[in-house]
């Protein structure tokens, strides 16, 4: 059994197993075109040298009946049955079915040589997202298998296995199907019919790169700041993992930038197969300091060499800030916050969840123009974005999916260390962006959490504190009135509250009433007095014209958000509100999302339809949000 690394750049969701070797067929000549050598080129600049993009043209055969693996698929030689599609890509991104949604299975497979110079190299397959549960052949033995989406993982390809100089054939079986221990799970209500926040699309929906390693590996690094206060000296600290992937013993030294000085972390020798740290700390006085309104960014990256010859960099920027929780309040860089933001899916209507990043700069810009200072997903983001996040100063609430988790199913042990892996995986790939404002644990678990959920809260917020330890810990409940206080919130830093008021009815329709905002705010202030309070979610479907009064309407729409910011900008100690979501993104086939006349499958409180004109609220957030005064400019 062979277990995924966990490490900031090279980690997965779940375990890889190491497969069985598979033997007919193995070495049959391919007749599908040669995918030719991939490019030396990334869509996001984080990370280590080395890389080479696998995009362009993959042959895909969908498999309904899920015969493909009993059929032989993985050895096929003759590319009868498959189709051309560019990767990434999710392979029901144009079906809006019921069946579509509960999943499927699909085989993806690529030709490639290896890029030139790579007889002394070792190679690593990495793919930046996968849905759901994958299964990786090698010229037709069979690699490893990964479970978990929205997240990295990578495996090393075996020297026995990999041509050198001939052609290469990489296959993936992708199963979609969904299992209520997943995250997200699968669920149905009272009538049998298909619950979840958003579509499920199968496929490999963000890219996938091969990896060069020429003996020794930056395995893994962590470039950590630490603030006392504003006007206090930082301490800057590397920590590089190195591996000797080699066959003989290797000194290296490792090297550093900060900013436009060169600085030795330290010098190694490991023998092969032996794993090292490295590492320094810096004291930089008068720190020019990252925040939205100046978010300036150090060159951090870290350099492996033996003797005079580079064996590998590692590219990392990095930001000098501090996010504290203090009396309550999230304060950044000693300031507090009150923020104004926006959630994100990755969405759109040609390509599902296989988006480029020309679609994730249009969805930050439609942010930024909103003037939002914080974004927010159900999951974590695509590299690229978190990068552009760095670079324009806005802050990201980022969330694992556990989402909507049922209680019988975190009392299961297996499943809260499952969900604490995705945790510990998403911050071990993203806790060097400054942009990150805190980590959050889940969405909408049980209102009263129980046992199950306050022992998945303490381990989860356990493994944060060990991981990250300068960074807050939150979640998001549902905001329904006659709850009361949750003395299992106690480890949180955060608490997020969902609003619906004024549009869902809640239970026995306790938050059908707008009115009963104000007065419900106040009650979870006085339950959570140390620990900053933020509206995660608030917002209104609507797709057509009509009066105010009707649910439904753009008018209504309007009104919502603006009754709902000014019921905020009363309360002074909140830090801050998100509006659920910028544009319309697909869900599920009977969704309604509390609106008289739906349009599904399609989640219409976004101030952005799905083909991206804005909505009449587009302009109500924006001369709300640009009116409040979201943070200290100074």
């Amino acid at each position: 059994m062979r277990s995924c690394r966990r490490i900031a750049f090279a980690c997965g969701l779940a375990v890889l197993v190491l497969g069985a070797q598979l033997t007919a067929g193995a070495s049959a000549a391919p007749t599908a075109p040669d995918g030719g050598r991939p490019a030396a080129r990334t869509l996001y600049a984080d990370g280590p040298s080395g890389r080479f993009l696998v995009d362009g043209t993959w042959l895909r055969r969908l498999d309904p009946s899920d015969v493909g693996q009993r059929a032989g698929w993985q050895r096929q030689a003759a590319a009868v049955g498959w189709d051309e599609v560019s990767v990434p890509d999710a392979w029901n991104a144009r079906d809006e079915s019921v069946a579509s949604y509960l999943g499927s299975v699909a085989w993806y497979r690529r030709d490639l040589r290896l890029p030139a110079g790579s007889a002394r190299r070792s190679w690593v397959l990495r793919f930046e997202s996968v849905n759901y549960r994958a299964t990786i052949w090698l010229n037709g033995r069979r690699l490893a298998t990964h479970a978990g989406a929205y997240l990295p993982f990578e495996l090393r390809l075996p020297r026995r296995i990999l041509r050198r100089t001939g052609v290469n054939r990489i296959v993936l079986r992708v199963d979609s199907r969904r299992t209520s221990s997943d995250f997200p799970p699968a669920k149905t209500d009272a009538r049998g019919r298909p619950l979840g926040g958003w579509w499920n699309y199968g496929g490999i929906l963000r890219e996938v790169y091969l990896r060069a390693i020429d003996d020794v590996d930056i395995a893994a690094l962590s470039v950590s700041t630490e603030l006392p206060c504003a006007r206090c000296s930082a301490t800057v600290r590397w920590d590089a993992e190195l591996r000797n992937l080699g066959a003989r013993p290797r000194t290296v030294t490792v090297s550093a930038r900060w900013g436009a000085r060169r600085l030795t972390l330290g010098r190694a020798t490991l023998g092969p197969g032996v794993t090292a740290h490295v590492g320094r700390a810096l004291r930089v006085a008068n720190p020019h300091l990252w925040s939205p309104s100046d978010p300036h960014l150090y060159d951090a990256s870290v350099r492996v060499a033996a003797g005079s010859r580079t064996l590998q960099r590692f590219t990392r920027k990095v930001g000098v800030r501090s996010v504290k929780v203090t009396g309550g309040r999230l304060l950044l860089n000693g300031q507090p916050l009150n923020l104004r933001g926006v959630g994100l899916q990755e969405d759109s209507r040609a390509h599902g969840f296989a988006i480029d990043n020309a679609v994730r700069d249009r969805q930050l810009g439609w942010a930024r123009e909103l003037g939002s200072s914080i974004i927010r997903a159900h999951y974590p983001l695509h590299p690229h974005t978190l990068e552009l996040a760095d670079r324009e100063g806005v802050l990201v609430w980022s969330e694992v999916p556990v989402y909507q988790v049922e209680t019988e199913e975190l009392a299961k042990s297996a499943v809260r260390d499952a969900a604490v892996e995705v945790l510990r995986t998403s911050i071990l790939t993203n806790r060097d962006h400054p942009s990150v404002l805190l980590w959050a644990i889940g969405n909408e678990l049980s209102s009263r959490p129980g046992p199950a959920q306050a022992a998945y809260i303490s381990a989860a917020v356990a493994v944060a504190r060990q991981l990250d330890p300068g960074r807050p810990v939150g979640i998001a409940v549902g905001a329904i009135p006659g709850v009361g206080c949750q003395s299992d919130y106690a480890p949180l830093d955060v608490i997020g509250l969902n609003d619906y008021f004024g549009w869902y009815p809640g239970p026995a329709g306790a938050s059908a009433d707008r009115d009963l905002l104000s007065g419900y705010l106040d009650e979870m202030r006085a339950c959570y007095p140390k620990q900053a309070l933020m509206i995660s979610e608030f917002g209104a479907e609507a797709n057509r014209d009509g009066p105010v009064e009707e649910r439904g309407t753009y008018a209504f729409q309007s009104d919502f958000a603006a009754y709902h910011l000014d019921v905020y900008a009363t309360k002074g100690w909140l830090s801050g509100a998100i509006w659920w979501a910028l544009q319309e993104f697909r869900v599920r086939p009977a969704w309604d999302g509390g609106n008289p006349w739906p349009s599904p499958p399609l989640h219409q409180k976004g101030v952005v339809t799905f083909d991206g004109a804005p909505k009449p609220a587009f302009a109500t957030l924006q001369r709300l949000f640009r009116a409040t005064r979201q943070f200290d400019a100074r």
